[in-house]
């Protein structure tokens, strides 16, 4: 009998997956993954190139999200305030004494959720980081309200200090190590189960090759990896603005969570039928519509240098201001509703409610601002051009 050979499956996306390929060659970055879905339905899990050198990238190596996973602190004071501990307009200091220092007493939760708190840096102490948490969080409340700051009126992006306070705040609200809280309580719930804020190093080493690597690619040479994040001491610490990391299709179920009202996706009715939703529902879908509605509207950000729209946590879908000027946007087909947040130079995550689409996509190689910014751009908008949906 003749053999009868049935011909491979077409890739998905391939123009976007063609763009990821040429950023390889071009050397911004040696590898990349891409998790897209619509409609809770998957489109694409993809993995290219390397995630190290000599190892290739696959879609379960888990990847430096950088402030990719800084929505998951905010989802975590959204928990707590569902729980009766705190309210959005509560001072910081009503659960902080310490951070009233500095002229800070009068800043609110949701004016750090919508980065107009105005203690944007630690001065003095270049290595304020690179200490235990309680030391962080001292230095932090040292740090002085910035010079003419109106809060709640002037904006400016916190990349670092304000995402520590939140995670404190959980911290003394709950009880636990802020890592330990958001992998009992928002990862492990989602499946996310590779996912961490802070990885001990065992577990690190138990994960082998499947640890990826980011690298500096904003010289002309052969890519570096020499991220400080990726050191397995660092690596190990609990660094809420930027050191959650894992596969990049987690940070999808993320949204994905987060536009099935809470549930994951495959938890909720329909999909389990053994599954309650209260029992594995993570947020409540009016905070999830809270958090996800523009909360800080047409204000030029001080950081960014350009007019950005925020949720609670979330950077909101900004085209209005310029779609080819805003920074870390979400492509020019994106749908007014669409929130997300990006992480430096390297990767995105984002939900476009209208669509039902959610992608997440982290490139292991970080360039000039300009060129992750172009080539960020092109694989947003192929993969609205691809759907149908531009």
């Amino acid at each position: 009998m003749q053999t009868q050979y049935l011909p491979d499956p077409p890739t998905p996306l391939p123009r976007t997956i063609a763009a990821l390929q040429r950023g390889i060659e071009q050397r911004l970055q040696i590898g990349a993954q891409l998790y897209v879905s619509q409609g809770g339905q998957l489109v694409a899990d993809v993995a290219i190139g390397g995630a190290k050198h000599g190892v290739p990238m696959r879609s379960d190596t888990l990847m430096l999200w950088l402030s990719a996973g800084k929505p998951v602190t905010a989802v975590a004071i959204a928990q707590l305030r569902e729980r009766g501990l705190l309210d959005w307009n509560d001072r910081v200091a009503r659960h902080i004494p310490e951070f009233a220092a500095g002229g800070k007493d009068a800043l609110t939760i949701r004016h750090v959720l919508t980065h107009t708190a105005g203690f944007r840096a630690v001065v003095g102490d270049p290595h304020w980081e690179d200490q235990p948490w309680d030391r962080v969080i001292a230095a932090v409340c040292a740090a002085r309200l910035e010079p003419r700051w109106i809060p709640g009126e002037t904006a400016g992006y916190h990349p670092l200090t304000s995402w520590y306070i939140l995670g404190e705040i959980v911290r003394r609200l709950d009880g636990r190590p802020f890592d330990r809280y958001v992998r009992d309580e928002i990862f492990l719930p989602a499946r996310m189960n590779d996912t961490w804020m802070g990885i001990p190093e065992e577990r690190q080493q138990a994960y082998g090759d499947r640890f990826g690597l980011m690298h500096d690619t904003r010289g002309e040479g052969e890519p570096e990896p020499n991220f400080a994040l990726d050191t397995p001491r660092v690596a190990a610490q609990c660094r809420p603005p930027s050191g959650t990391r894992g596969p990049i299709h987690e940070l999808g179920l993320f949204y994905e969570t987060l536009l099935n009202g809470g549930t994951p996706p495959h938890l909720a009715p329909g999909h389990d039928p053994g599954a309650s939703r209260k029992s594995v529902q993570i947020l409540a879908q009016q905070s999830i519509d809270a958090m996800t509605t523009p909360q800080r509207v047409g204000v030029y950000d001080k950081t960014f240098r350009h007019i950005i729209d925020w949720g609670l946590g979330f950077i909101m879908q900004s085209n209005r201001y310029g779609a080819d000027t805003v920074p870390y946007g979400y492509g020019p087909h994106a749908s007014e509703r669409t929130f997300g947040h990006s992480g430096s130079r390297s990767s995105i995550g984002y939900a476009d409610p209208q669509h039902g689409l959610v992608v997440a996509c982290v490139f292991n190689g970080a360039p000039d601002e300009a060129k992750h910014d172009a080539r960020m751009r092109e694989v947003n908008t192929l993969i609205y051009e691809e759907l149908g949906l531009a």
